[in-house]
């Protein structure tokens, strides 16, 4: 399985060694250049495999929704996005729906573990379709 991921603040950083120690190819995305895999989002989503997975390890708020916004010019149909930054419900409802006009799906998973992640695993806490957790169980179970 191959995903992208984007923010390698602290946790995205060890969250991208632990997938890629699991099994999981991983490439990544963030605006500090000393940790990206790829310079833009556009990049992000040529380099990685469709339909694409997408996992958004940015803080809550408004970084999240200008995630969301600019994934949604840059991916396709059948696309999937998780949000792994711990947003409100109500913000994943409105991210969800928003990404539904252009037929991109969406799925919510709260990250719990901090930086002892990379060494002990991650508590995650998954919401959405059924088809869609299965799909990226292996990105999970890593």
């Amino acid at each position: 399985m191959h995903i992208g991921l984007i923010g390698l603040g602290k946790m995205g950083n060890n969250m991208r060694d632990r997938l890629r120690k699991g099994g999981v190819e991983v490439t990544g995305y963030d605006p500090n250049p000393a940790v990206t895999d790829v310079k833009t989002l556009e990049d992000l989503a040529k380099a990685i495999p469709t339909p694409r997975v997408v996992w958004v390890m940015v803080p809550s708020g408004k970084i999240t929704d200008d995630v969301i916004t600019d994934l949604s010019k840059v991916l396709d149909e059948g696309d999937l996005v998780i949000d792994g930054g711990n947003s409100k419900f109500t913000e994943d409802a409105l991210h969800a729906e928003f990404l539904a006009k252009s037929k991109i799906k969406f799925m919510d998973c709260g990250v719990s573990g901090g930086v002892w992640g990379l060494d002990n695993g991650y508590g995650l806490m998954c919401g959405g379709d059924a088809a869609d957790v299965k799909r990226v169980m292996p990105v999970f179970d890593a």
